[in-house]
């Protein structure tokens, strides 16, 4: 029997036999769900024997105490700039983006990316450890986004695309009151050399792109829609939104003529994929942007 003490920052649990660090606090903290208890150790809110530890596996022996630090006296990951991390394990890390940071590959060298943010943080824990992008958001496209911590993984989702990536929602905030509850918009883009993505009904060379949308709810001026992508094609929902006359607002590219939220009304709420590794099927959220249920309402 593993007995629970607590003080107020924490609490912690004697170890009585030996055992992995993640089936044990599965074992001993029962009322919390599975992804839970893995973002405790993604956040450093567990150390054994006064050491922090992140990995599922570590191995426990009879005698040690494993301490579970609360959300506010766990590590510090302020120094993160433009996002926070949903969920981290020894093959992938899930970050939530904010609107105006870029996936990757700034013209600028010195501005910041989620990139480069978080291979920045994961080589103060292992100065060896790489990041691989797998996928990613517009820059002013807020919400979930996934890296792979090794070329190997990466490989592996990259050209299993389809195989591991059981479904993409994103929220859409878009101009107008669309009439349809839901509907499907599946046609043909291409990118022109001003890289601006052209939609077309019939096959005309470029890319097939199925998009799913379900209206949330309306109002005369805005409509909130979730929107499920079948492909992920570049620009896809700024494309197709404009294409049925209700473009994503602040998206002047593609046919909005208003900003009332200050940014691009497009949000990567929820990503669910097979676990390259575990093979476990994992869903990550983020929650929709109160700017997007406010001008909704």
């Amino acid at each position: 029997m593993n007995h629970k003490k607590t003080r107020e920052d924490s609490f912690f649990f004697q170890v009585t036999e030996e055992a992995e660090l993640l089936p044990f606090l599965l074992e001993n903290m029962k009322k919390n769900s599975r992804n839970s208890i893995k973002s405790m150790l993604t956040r450093g809110q567990v150390s054994v024997n006064g050491q922090l530890v992140t990995k599922h596996n570590h191995k426990l022996v009879a005698g040690q105490k494993v301490e579970i630090l609360n959300n506010k006296s766990a590590r510090n990951e302020s120094s993160l700039t433009g996002l926070s991390i949903i969920y981290e394990d020894e093959s992938i890390i899930v970050i939530e983006k904010e609107a105006g940071l870029l996936s990757m590959a700034a013209k600028d060298k010195n501005e910041k990316t989620a990139f480069s943010e978080v291979s920045s943080y994961v080589k103060k824990q292992n100065p060896q450890q790489r990041i691989f992008i797998v996928h990613r958001l517009d820059r002013d496209t807020s919400g979930v986004l996934l890296f792979a911590k090794s070329e190997k993984v990466k490989m592996q989702l990259q050209d299993n695309w389809d195989e591991f990536v059981k479904e993409r929602i994103y929220t859409a905030l878009v101009q107008g009151n669309v009439k349809k509850d839901k509907d499907t918009i599946k046609s043909w883009l291409k990118e022109t050399r001003t890289y601006k993505v052209y939609s077309n009904p019939t096959d005309n060379g470029g890319q097939l792109a199925i998009t799913h949308y379900r209206k949330i709810r309306s109002n005369p001026q805005y409509s909130l829609l979730e929107v499920r992508l079948e492909t992920g094609r570049k620009n896809q929902i700024r494309v197709h939104m404009e294409e049925i006359g209700h473009p994503v607002v602040g998206d002047k590219k593609y046919g909005s003529t208003v900003n009332p939220i200050k940014r691009l009304g497009l949000h990567a709420t929820a990503l669910t994929i097979v676990h390259p590794i575990s093979k476990e099927i994992m869903k990550f959220e983020s929650e929709i942007p109160k700017s997007f249920l406010h001008k909704s309402l």
